[in-house]
């Protein structure tokens, strides 16, 4: 199937109250090679001083950077992604979590392997907490063989693996053989048409605390007959470690979350009835604007 071409792209970039880490991955997005049409900062409810950053870096940004929010009720992540779709203006969405650096090609790697009828999941560089210290301390962000990162799984954190290094690497020829398969689905580096978005009704609202809502999404956007296709050797990020925000065990089979997960896939559900359509008309009447222009305020 032949690449198809993309006219816009908005890029998301999902934060709560981490302003430092969030600086960093919107200075990454800042350097890309292909710059984004617009950055969409969802705010699940930070504190003033991420908005104060944000216009602060707003001044000096090469493109429309805009701040959708909403108040913090626990952890919903599900509900501030629909309202920033919502706000969209690329027919093209990246997501990116705010905890994350993307290499400077990330945005022209999304969208060289955008097709019609697939959305592409990317993954993650998992940086060591003294590497994660020296960027938050204004390291410059290192990518390929020798990065600090782990390289084992989730639950072991304090060795390495030799054998998965090569994911750090950048090769576009060998991403688009890669592209062919179609990965696990992450939440934190992820690419889709809106339209398909649109079709799903974005994200289930539903969904309260951390986790599975990345999963769901999944689930129907395949239902819809889209593919899953993977990024390796592109489209890189490194992601800045932290402890977990979960209390629990986020694939408990009792979780309400995962409860809903699972009832999507039983149903073959397609589209969500708690979804990104109750946002819609907030953004026609009274579209987020863009932070450096007088009088902007947050969504």
């Amino acid at each position: 199937m032949p690449k198809s071409a993309v006219a816009s792209v908005t890029v998301m970039v999902s934060t709560y109250n981490w302003k430092e880490a969030l600086a960093l991955s919107l200075r990454s997005l800042a350097k890309q090679s292909r710059l984004p049409d617009e950055v969409i900062v969802a705010d699940d409810g930070s504190r003033e001083d991420t908005a104060q950053l944000l216009a602060e870096i707003a001044k000096t940004f090469p493109v429309p950077l805009r701040h959708v929010w909403q108040a913090d009720e626990g952890f919903r992540k599900a509900r501030i992604l629909n309202r920033a779709i919502a706000a969209a203006h690329g027919e093209y969405v990246i997501q990116l979590d705010g905890d994350m650096l993307a290499h400077p090609r990330f945005v022209e790697d999304h969208l060289s392997l955008a097709q019609q009828g697939r959305f592409l999941q990317g993954t993650r560089i998992r940086t060591t907490v003294p590497e994660t210290d020296r960027l938050l301390a204004g390291g410059q962000p290192r990518f390929g063989w020798f990065v600090d990162a782990y390289f084992r799984d989730d639950n072991d954190r304090s060795t390495y693996h030799f054998g998965r290094r090569h994911h750090t690497l950048r090769l576009p020829w060998l991403a688009r053989i890669k592209s062919r398969s179609t990965g696990h689905p992450m939440g934190c580096n992820v690419s889709f048409w809106r339209e398909d978005l649109l079709r799903v009704n974005g994200y289930d609202e539903r969904m309260h605390g951390y986790g599975s809502e990345d999963l769901e999404i999944d689930i129907r956007l395949r239902n819809a007959g889209l593919r899953r296709s993977q990024i390796k050797f592109a489209a890189l990020a490194l992601h800045l470690e932290h402890a977990s925000v979960s209390s629990q065990d986020p694939a408990d089979p009792e979780l309400p979350n995962n409860k809903l997960l699972f009832a999507s896939a039983e149903r073959h559900l397609v589209r969500s009835e708690f979804g990104l359509d109750a946002h819609l008309a907030d953004f026609v009447l009274s579209p987020a604007a863009d932070i450096r222009k007088p009088g902007s305020q947050r969504a």
